[in-house]
């Protein structure tokens, strides 16, 4: 008989209105988060005064920050690295630096290998010849075939300079000054073609206030008053606080200029989300009828702890960037570290103290608005009510239909392919663009871009290597210059010219075995050149990548096990945030590796590959992001479990809540992508997208799908905890 009253009871229960549940929710605390909000609610002014002046301070030096970042990007132990020191030292130029190609046309009636066509070249290049920061490679010096184009009317040569030499830009004019009537010169490069016009963009701050626009807009539709400003105030205090942390880390090391997009750009989204999430609950027990600074305290005690947790999630991802060998990466998990932590703090600190004094000010609507908001104050959406039910009626077609599109997704990412942006896909206008063209028309390979260097000891025979070199697959021709910008200090170099671009399979082969000829027959030779080095920072940046990805899921799941109370729910959102990340992989490599979306959003031709450094970027911030979600859905959805809901109304109670919360932070994260992708750097604006699409899809496909339908599917499972005594349960589930 007990026992069939304790199930009459629960159904009973779970039937009630959302207003007959508001006395099982939690009461205003005294402890933990709850105390530190009454401690910050009376001391509220010092509380404002202390951000005023770090937001003052922040303001006064964010220019002296951002001018001790760094461009400069080291690979110290690479061996490609070490070589082209050794050849900077050595020859004063080259080394990690891209040789500008120049094209030489000669008019339709000559041809190189004649005497008037070899005079006329000869005092084109002749130009260089007193520059003796340069060093030059071309036809006329070396007399190799492979150097003219097939009509023999124009001719190849590359020029070395260092760190402060002419331009490709620069090197083009000067030669044009001595060119013969009729002689044209076109010049690119690696470098060229990465800073051609309109390289600088709109700048950090530029993007940040396209980003901010954005989310104002999105902010003002979910809160109707002047809430809205809430969050950006938070996203402002927080970005110059963490840039002062980053100038505090300028001190000791490197910083790469990268950090002040990612600090400016994910600072603002995660702020913004972390708003809404307390500044939304805030609202609901006001609603309630609970006094303003029992609102705050309430919201600090469940949204505040959901916040807490998920900062923490963000930053452990991003921390473990310094696991990796590379200094501009492991500058990047300091500053990403520091954005969601600070965010944090400025969060449960600066968020109760502005609605304590300024909360219900703000919150000021228009009549119709608070007519509105009255009829559903304290309700969860109507709309995602409606959505959640439908899905957990149709849980199995919800999980079908989700993992779907998740796993044409993730067959696409199976062809990612990591390495250097191909030089066609780097500018679009511009003397360098032009250059490229018309060496890509003379019929010559692109491969020319990126010479393979090698370093010969005196010891070794240059000319018999080059005979073996010239044999290998992939390379175009090799070339044994002579003269003391060729040979110096009982050393000698050697240039070999691939067929293909450094980031294609093909040229990573080609490189390989180079190296294996040159260590057989040479021992002690050093190879540098863009391949080379591409092909070390590949394998440097994801020999440990699996390391990485295991300390991220096991953080993450220790960390959602305290924090749900339950093992089976954190498992779930490991695997769903891997199996996210991934699909964010696939939509990368379909819209720039591919170029289906690239050339038709932004005119770019297809990059053959994802820009070495942007899955592991993608997978640090993405993975805690998409943790931010799972918690502030999973957490309220737990809240109403608890309360005495059987776990399908818990869902529909929490994602009632919670979802048009979580699609507005998912907008407005998206638009700020959107800015950092109006930038033209090609590598950033695929990180861009995939953080961009990455998140969409999460909130989504993921989050509003996935998720509901999943829960609902384990029923009880859910909050199984061994080995641990469990608060009261409902007495049955649906």
């Amino acid at each position: 008989m007990l026992r069939k009253f304790n199930i009459l009871s629960v159904d009973r229960m779970t039937q009630f209105p959302a207003n007959r549940l508001d006395s099982l929710l939690p009461e205003p605390s005294n402890r933990g988060l709850g105390r530190l909000a009454r401690f910050l609610i009376r001391h509220r002014k010092m509380v404002g005064l202390f951000w005023l002046a770090v937001a003052v301070v922040g303001i006064a030096l964010i220019g002296p920050i951002a001018g001790r970042l760094t461009s400069t990007t080291t690979f110290p132990g690479l061996p490609s690295y070490q070589a082209a020191l050794a050849i900077t030292h050595t020859y004063d130029n080259g080394g990690n630096i891209s040789p500008t190609v120049v094209v030489v046309t000669l008019p339709a009636n000559e041809r190189a290998e004649s005497a008037r066509g070899r005079d006329a070249l000869d005092a084109t290049f002749a130009s260089l010849n007193g520059e003796h920061a340069l060093r030059v490679v071309s036809y006329p010096a070396v007399n190799d075939p492979r150097l003219v184009s097939p009509n023999a009317r124009a001719v190849l040569g590359l020029v070395y300079g260092g760190n402060n030499s002419l331009t490709s830009a620069q090197i083009a004019a000067r030669m044009r000054a001595t060119a013969p009537p009729g002689v044209t010169v076109a010049a690119t490069g690696l470098t060229a073609l990465y800073n051609a016009p309109g390289s600088g963009g709109i700048g950090v701050i530029g993007e940040v206030a396209l980003g901010a626009i954005g989310a104002l807009l999105v902010l003002i539709l979910v809160f109707g008053s002047l809430l809205a400003v809430v969050p950006l105030i938070l996203a402002g205090v927080s970005i110059l606080a963490t840039f002062l942390l980053i100038g505090a880390i300028t001190a000791f090391t490197n910083v790469s200029q990268l950090v002040e997009y990612l600090v400016a750009l994910i600072g603002l989204g995660i702020a913004i989300d972390y708003s809404l999430l307390v500044v939304t609950r805030w609202r609901e027990e006001r609603d309630r009828g609970r006094t303003n600074d029992e609102a705050v305290v309430v919201a600090m005690s469940t949204a505040g702890r959901a916040v807490a947790f998920s900062g923490v999630i963000v930053g452990v991802g991003l921390l473990t960037l310094v696991l990796l060998p590379v200094p501009f990466l492991r500058s990047l998990g300091y500053g990403g570290l520091l954005i969601p932590l600070v965010t944090v703090i400025a969060a449960l600190t600066l968020l109760p103290a502005l609605l304590s004094a300024w909360g219900p000010r703000l919150d000021h609507r228009s009549r119709r608005a608070q007519r509105r908001h009255q009829r559903n104050a304290g309700k969860p959406s109507r709309a995602w009510t409606a959505w959640t039910r439908a899905v957990i009626h149709h849980r199995v077609f919800a999980i079908t239909t989700a993992l779907i599109v998740l796993v044409v997704l993730l067959g696409a990412a199976s062809g990612l392919r990591v390495g250097e942006t191909q030089p066609t896909s780097l500018a679009r206008v511009g003397s360098a663009e032009q250059g490229l063209r018309i060496l890509q028309r003379e019929g010559f390979p692109v491969g020319v871009l990126s010479p393979i260097e090698i370093l010969v000891p005196d010891r070794a025979n240059p000319e018999a290597l080059a005979v073996h070199l010239r044999t290998i697959a992939g390379v175009d021709t090799v070339i044994v210059p002579t003269g003391p910008a060729w040979q110096r200090s009982g050393t000698a170099l050697i240039d070999v010219l691939p067929s293909a671009p450094t980031s294609s399979a093909i040229d990573n082969a080609t490189v390989s075995t180079v190296r294996d000829t040159v260590a057989r027959l040479a021992p002690g030779a050093q190879v540098a050149g863009d391949g080379p080095a591409e092909v070390d920072i590949v394998h440097a940046l994801y020999s440990r990548f699996p390391l990485i990805v295991a300390i991220v899921a096991l953080i993450g799941l220790l960390a959602l096990i305290r924090a749900f109370r339950s093992v089976v729910l954190p498992i779930k959102a490991v695997v769903l945030n891997v199996l996210s990340v991934g699909a964010s992989f696939g939509a990368l490599v379909l819209i720039w590796q591919n170029g289906y979306g690239s050339r038709a959003i932004w005119g770019i031709p297809a990059t053959g590959v994802v820009a070495d450094f942007v899955p592991l970027l993608v997978f640090a911030f993405l993975f805690g992001l998409s943790m931010d979600y799972e918690v502030f859905i999973v957490s309220r959805i737990k809240e109403a479990h608890d309360a005495g809901r059987s776990t399908d109304d818990a869902i529909v109670e929490g994602l009632g809540h919670t979802g048009r919360l979580v699609t507005s932070a998912a907008i407005i994260l998206f638009l700020a992508f959107a800015a950092l992708a109006s930038g033209p750097e090609v590598p950033i604006k695929v990180f861009a997208t995939g953080m961009g699409v990455g998140i969409l899809l999460d909130a989504t496909v993921v989050r509003a799908l996935l998720v509901p339908a999943l829960v609902s599917l384990l029923g009880r499972w859910n909050w199984w905890l061994p080995f641990t005594h469990r608060a009261k349960q409902p007495a049955v589930e649906k």
